[in-house]
């Protein structure tokens, strides 16, 4: 799966690919194969991702349009 969404995040936070894979602790190639879609991201990345950026995975994987991550429960 390709996550244009990655690449367009990273580029609005004005951000290269060396620097999230800095913050991922991953090779800059590793990170450039998971915006690619040639390599699937671990859960724990997407996760990782989400809470950088704050937004959903739903937003990440393209499951939804809405940025913002659900509200947390009380």
């Amino acid at each position: 799966m390709h996550f244009q969404r990655l690449e367009d995040l990273r580029i609005d936070s004005d951000k290269t690919q060396a620097d999230i894979a800095e913050y991922l602790g991953c090779q800059r190639e590793v990170y450039r194969r998971y915006e690619k879609g040639t390599r699937q991201i671990p859960v724990d990345l997407l996760i990782k991702l989400s809470h950088f950026y704050n937004v959903s995975i739903d937003y990440i994987v393209g499951n939804t349009n809405t940025k913002k991550p659900y509200p947390k429960s009380k």
